[in-house]
């Protein structure tokens, strides 16, 4: 008679997933999407962008052209970080790449599979 496994749980606390903002010329629509969709964001949505903002603060975020898109994207904390300097980096040295991006943490997902989905989290826990 075969003895029962035990189960084991791993514990395995999430990352916080953080809600990505994008503005961006709207002809840079498809390398900023790439880029973002490298840092294992499975979750993006753009549109296109118009806003009341002064001359003067636009051409200071580098967004002098009226054709602006937004992108909203959802990203793990932990990659965060490294999306946001890249960013900056093709905000500034990208020519016709200027833009601005914030995040705002998302405090509640409810489901794992959906956190998974939006986390990217291809673990597999099996007891």
């Amino acid at each position: 008679m075969d003895a029962a496994k035990p189960s084991i749980t791993k514990n395995i606390a999430p990352e916080k997933l953080e809600l990505l903002i994008t503005i961006i010329h709207s002809d840079k629509v498809r390398f900023y999407t790439n880029l973002i969709q490298s840092s294992e964001a499975n979750l993006y949505l753009s549109m296109p962008a118009s806003g009341t903002s002064e001359k003067a603060i636009m051409n200071y975020l580098g967004l002098n052209q009226s054709n602006r898109a937004a992108i909203f994207s959802v990203v793990r904390e932990d990659k965060e970080k490294d999306l946001l300097e890249a960013l900056d980096d093709n905000f500034t040295h990208l020519k016709g790449g200027g833009g601005i991006a914030v995040t705002v943490p998302l405090s509640s997902i409810i489901g794992t599979l959906v956190y998974g989905f939006l986390s990217n989290d291809k673990r597999t826990i099996q007891p």
